[in-house]
């Protein structure tokens, strides 16, 4: 017999969890530990914030759960909420970020059916990560994922990340393309940051061809890289935009947005979700995005971010095992040319929770918006000593 009832799905580390407040964790034996992960880029107003816990309780305590076969009022003030700091025309709920682009995906073979396209096909890009569902695994450009779950959905065109050549020369020899899906910052595969008119040029692309934008925003989103929404920086407007981890703080909601003739797409029966969307769900979300725009905290993710680069790279000057530091607001990957996956064991055991991620290379940091300035300096402190010691013993 198994010596835990949990399937083996996780490589956990050996922490339990029992309370958080503001950046920090406490252990099940009170002992402290500064969330430089955010419950990776989920907890952006860190753990146990007021205005969500009062916003979930006081709903919980009315309503929590009908179902989408009646009005939700909530649902329709974050819809209202969503589309208005977006752009976008309408918006559909669900529990996740990988729901929200399988949202996505079904939308993009509705547009290609609809333009008499029998086997639409959507351009993804390697090394992204959209889900683990078998559309959105399918959809991922990471090999290690997908292995053992052939066959895989077919409907993909797999591109390089950043690379406008390959993306035109797939437009010039596949007329069964219908979107794009894309993140305007790889998160998983180590914090990849695209050329600044990348997405202008996709953009463009998808304006030519007929094709809908579709942009993964799911770890990019609610204010995380200094702007409600990564793709405001390039004052654009894609046809579709997903989002979820922030939108709730901790609490399960996804949203898939869409625009323009994209948005009219779903009619009843073809998409749903039963507890997308719910009162509770609304609630807390609602709570979140006041909370960002009253505390100004998109300006804050900016400021901060361009500080803790900075630092890293001074702390680092001149060193040549760091290949890049780079990001966006409070997302930030600091890649070494030598494996370091023990970073995050040691850190922990410095009271820093971090990840390692692109092939084991790059130290991910995804602290929470409303981290202080000395909470900022003491990551940059702990994360570069044991960078620093680490490169040393080898």
């Amino acid at each position: 017999m198994a010596s835990t009832p949990l399937m083996n799905n996780y490589a956990r580390l050996s922490v339990a969890f029992e309370r958080g407040e503001g950046a920090w964790l406490y252990d099940q034996k009170g002992n402290k530990f500064l969330d430089a992960l955010s419950g990776i880029a989920v907890c952006g107003l860190g753990h146990s914030h007021p205005n969500i816990t009062r916003a979930i309780c006081e709903q919980a305590a009315k309503l929590i759960h009908t179902s989408n076969l009646y009005t939700i009022p909530l649902q329709t003030r974050l819809a209202q909420k969503l589309t208005s700091l977006s752009g976008m025309d309408s918006a559909f709920f669900c529990n996740s970020g990988a729901e929200a682009n399988e949202a996505a995906i079904k939308l993009a073979r509705l547009h290609g059916h609809n333009r008499g396209i029998s086997t639409p096909a959507i351009i993804v890009m390697e090394h992204s990560f959209h889900g683990r569902t078998l559309a959105t695994l399918a959809a991922t450009g990471n090999r290690k994922a997908q292995a053992g779950f052939d066959p895989l959905l077919a409907g993909f065109i797999r591109a390089p990340f950043d690379d406008i050549d390959a993306i035109l020369s797939i437009a010039n020899n596949n007329a069964d393309v219908v979107a794009i899906m894309v993140e305007p910052i790889q998160g998983e595969s180590g914090i990849k940051v695209p050329a600044p008119d990348y997405l202008n040029q996709l953009r463009r692309i998808c304006d030519e061809q007929n094709w809908l934008l579709m942009l993964d925003e799911v770890q990019t989103g609610n204010g995380r890289t200094g702007s409600y929404f990564a793709y405001q920086q390039n004052n654009i407007l894609p046809d579709v935009v997903t989002t979820a981890k922030g939108l709730g703080n901790g609490f399960p909601i996804g949203a898939c947005l869409a625009h323009g003739n994209a948005a009219q797409l779903f009619q009843p029966g073809n998409h749903g979700s039963t507890f997308g969307g719910n009162p509770l769900a609304c609630a807390a979300a609602l709570a979140v995005i006041d909370t960002i725009e009253t505390e100004n905290l998109c300006g804050r993710a900016a400021e901060l971010g361009d500080w803790m680069r900075d630092a890293f790279k001074q702390e680092f000057e001149g060193a040549s095992y760091i290949r890049d530091i780079r990001g966006n607001g409070l997302m930030i990957g600091i890649e070494l040319d030598r494996p370091c996956t023990e970073l995050a064991i040691l850190a922990k055991v410095k009271g820093i929770l971090l990840n390692v991620t692109g092939e084991g290379r790059i130290v991910r940091l995804l602290p929470p918006l409303i981290l202080s300035d000395s909470e900022a300096s003491l990551i940059v402190g702990v994360v570069s000593k044991l960078i620093k010691i680490l490169v040393s013993d080898e």
